[in-house]
């Protein structure tokens, strides 16, 4: 798997809002040393805070990759943005994009990558083929995110991890599973995108065989209870053959998102049918923590929230924004 090379410009293109750029935003907190500037067209409305570049002045910067950063209607790339893109492969380089439109099949972005001997990377679509999942144990320890329901914080859960057990010294990586993950950790897949059969082996290959003290830190993609999306997390679960588990939830979401007419599950029955389905391929996998999303209630609701789970639970409980996860890094060490 070829890697994103950084630092980075980040594309913002003529984003219509903050929201629309929220990929970028993502690479921008989490690998800010990797971000030098970022690229806005006239009428842009997104502005991640970074010095505003021209192509030329990025690549005079020493910028490797242009990551399109940003998500418009219908996922399309206007004429507008080619223009830039083919000076910035005429200048040594590379492009990235989670966009839905592959930018390999732009005829003037694939000539002139070819031309320049430069890379175009669409992370959303898998670039290679995944084997049929062995289930085989192999060494090397992995932790995967799971939630109750899509959107929970699981990406957010799993870097906060790995910031925190680096801090400590320890062996760990990311392993990312989505599009926004991917500009973060550099590589990775997006496996909702993998055909069905291969999810679990792309998840073995991308958390392969390790030594015994590292941590490969494995990113959740969606819910057992979300109708919509349970066959990818179902994939991940197997494929990952985590040793260790973290439970992701919004406090106060009303429904399943999307899916009205389903409710979210409560912490403990969701945390008993993901580990049942877990130990299906490693059976000494747990639970080490519970992450919440609290944005949604007042700190007194939160507060005792966490005290409900922690008691339910017997695990440590916390927002990873506002607590950090030093206590279930403890619990994860604790074995």
């Amino acid at each position: 798997m070829a890697t994103i090379e950084n630092p980075y410009l980040l594309f913002l293109g003529d984003a219509p809002d903050q929201l629309a750029a929220k990929t970028a935003n993502g690479v921008k907190v989490w690998r800010p040393e990797w971000c030098i500037g970022q690229f806005r067209l006239p009428g842009c409305k997104a502005d991640l805070g970074l010095p505003d570049m021209t192509i030329e002045e990025a690549a005079a910067k020493g910028a490797r990759t242009v990551i399109l950063g940003v998500a418009n209607r219908g996922g399309f790339i206007p004429d507008s943005w080619i223009v830039e893109l083919v000076k910035a492969l005429d200048l040594g380089m590379d492009i990235a994009s989670g966009l839905h439109t592959k930018i390999t099949t732009i005829p003037a972005l694939k000539d002139k990558a070819a031309a320049k001997g430069r890379h175009l990377f669409d992370v959303r679509h898998p670039s290679r083929d995944y084997p049929v999942a062995s289930g085989k144990p192999r060494p090397g320890k992995r932790l995967l995110t799971v939630g109750t329901d899509v959107s929970v914080g699981k990406m957010f859960t799993t870097l906060a991890i790995e910031k925190e057990m680096r801090t400590r010294g320890l062996n760990a990586d990311f392993v990312a599973t989505g599009q926004t993950g991917i500009f973060i950790a550099g590589t990775g897949a997006s496996i909702d995108a993998v055909i069905a059969d291969f999810i679990s082996g792309s998840v073995e290959t991308l958390a392969p065989a390790n030594s015994e003290d590292h941590w490969d830190l494995i990113e959740g993609q969606g819910s057992l209870y979300n109708v919509s999306y349970s066959g990818v997390t179902l994939g991940l679960i197997h494929g990952a053959q985590a040793d260790a588990l973290v439970m992701c939830h919004e406090i106060g979401r009303p429904h399943m998102r999307g899916l009205p007419d389903y409710p979210v599950p409560e912490i403990p029955t969701a945390m008993d049918t993901i580990l049942h389905m877990a130990k299906m391929v490693n059976e000494d996998v747990r639970f080490v923590g519970v992450s919440l999303n609290t944005s949604n209630v007042s700190a007194e609701e939160a507060a005792a929230f966490k005290s409900k789970i922690a008691e339910q639970t017997g695990l440590p409980v916390v927002d990873p924004l506002k607590d950090g996860v030093a206590p279930i890094v403890d619990r994860l060490l604790a074995g």
